[in-house]
């Protein structure tokens, strides 16, 4: 009888155990599978390499390298820590010839360039948004895309990975061939706007498991509201009356997309607001990188060398993380296991890469407003081809507070290149000198 009560003891101390270790490993393959989760182990892979940094820089400038140090080693680190004497000439010389060869040019060039521009921004980033949807929302193998028993890629930090190093690669080579400005910036500078593009990207991705893509294109279309709050609040800046009339527009038609969308698709609040939470830090992250990125061009630097500049530091952190976390053998594995996947990845990276060299180009012989009401059709577009391709249901609601909010966009680029050519005939002509 002893013997029986002991074994029955045994049986039961093992079943419990079982199960525990059972509900243990769910529970851990719940909280991995948490976007903040996610996002917090992201944040303590890159600061790993963040903080030692810190620490180098601060030793290096409070022993005063730039006088006392010698050897091999002495140039990388003046560039890293401290830069260089910029020489403002050439970068002036550069701007001032492409500006004199745009005037110069004949009109039917000019449209030329300006339809070239246009459809490579077009071509680059839609097929950019297609893809992010197709990639973040379908699954892979067991039959066609999006069927059961298909498997799903999870880790949008090997997105922004992949990204980052085809764009640091083409930057690369554009520094080797074309001619750049002396850079003056130390390199370590480029790690702040870095670190921000790539919590932003990683946003940008992850966003589209919880909300659907009309829906993240709608609110980055929105970015001037909190802009606009941000600036009333901390430099205490005044806008205009039809700032304040175009804001409201965009609130209004945002409220009335989101308000009309379908419910089938998230019926969850939770799922919502996660995504919601998502967007807004995209939304912090990117207004932070336009920022950051204007504070470094007083160093008077190309837009390949800041492209470059930002885009190593991306490679470095994204790396480092994902060796960290083992992530970027699963992903390399990943990709092995499905062709599809391997060939979305790398013609994501492909779009992302030539996009950013046609921004640049563009802003270089159009100015920001052509470019901006390209951006803007852009917007447009891509929300009526996933409504097409991906069978997003838009409601005739939905539909007129989509048409209100760039409606408004259009307004805001109006009424500013109004404003600009008004404070042009306003300004004196320039004194010549004899």
């Amino acid at each position: 009888m002893p013997s029986f009560s002991w074994r029955l003891l045994l049986m039961l101390g093992s079943w419990s155990l079982t199960l525990a270790e059972s509900d243990g490993s769910s529970l851990l393959d719940g909280w991995q599978d948490m976007w903040l989760f996610k996002f917090l182990v992201n944040v303590l892979g890159y600061a790993t390499i963040v903080i030692p940094g810190y620490f180098l820089i601060s030793y290096f400038k409070r022993k005063n390298y730039l006088e006392t140090g010698r050897g091999l080693c002495f140039p990388v680190i003046k560039a890293c820590v401290f830069g260089n004497e910029a020489k403002a000439g050439l970068l002036d010389d550069v701007s001032v010839t492409s500006r004199s060869d745009v005037e110069s040019s004949s009109s039917s060039r000019q449209a030329f360039k300006l339809v070239f521009c246009a459809a490579g921004l077009q071509i680059s980033y839609l097929t950019w948004g297609v893809l992010q949807e197709r990639v973040m929302t379908r699954s892979y193998g067991a039959g066609e895309a999006g069927a059961e028993g298909g498997e799903r890629f999870k880790d949008s930090q090997f997105l922004v990975f992949m990204n980052r190093i085809l764009a640091l690669t083409v930057a690369g080579l554009c520094c080797v061939l074309v001619k750049q400005p002396r850079h003056g910036a130390p390199m370590y500078k480029y790690s702040f706007a870095s670190l921000s593009n790539i919590l932003s990207s990683w946003c940008q991705y992850e966003a589209l498991k919880y909300i659907s893509f009309p829906t993240q294109v709608l609110a980055k279309a929105s970015k001037v509201i909190p802009v606009m709050l941000m600036g009333k609040l901390v430099s205490h800046k005044t806008y205009e009356y039809w700032e304040y009339f175009t804001a409201a527009l965009i609130s209004v038609g945002v409220s009335m997309f989101l308000l009309s969308s379908s419910s089938n698709k998230h019926p969850s609040t939770v799922t919502t607001f996660s995504g919601v939470v998502i967007l807004g830090g995209y939304i912090m992250f990117d207004s932070f990188t336009s920022n950051w990125q204007d504070n470094l061009y007083k160093y008077k630097m190309s837009s390949v060398q800041m492209m470059f500049g930002v885009n190593l530091f991306s490679c470095l952190f994204t790396v480092g993380s994902l060796l960290e976390q083992g992530a970027l053998f699963d992903s390399l594995g990943f990709m092995l296991r499905h062709s599809e996947f391997a060939f979305h990845a790398m013609l994501l990276s492909v779009c992302s890469a030539c996009g950013q060299l046609f921004i640049f180009y563009t802003i270089g012989q159009f100015g920001a407003a052509v470019f901006t009401i390209i951006m803007t059709l852009r917007q447009a577009i891509a929300i009526l081809l996933s409504c097409f391709l991906y069978g997003h249901a838009v409601s005739s609601v939905g539909g007129l507070g989509i048409g209100v909010v760039f409606l408004a966009l259009f307004l805001r680029i109006y009424a500013r290149g109004r404003l600009k050519k008004a404070s042009k005939r306003a300004a004196p002509p320039p004194v010549q000198k004899v």
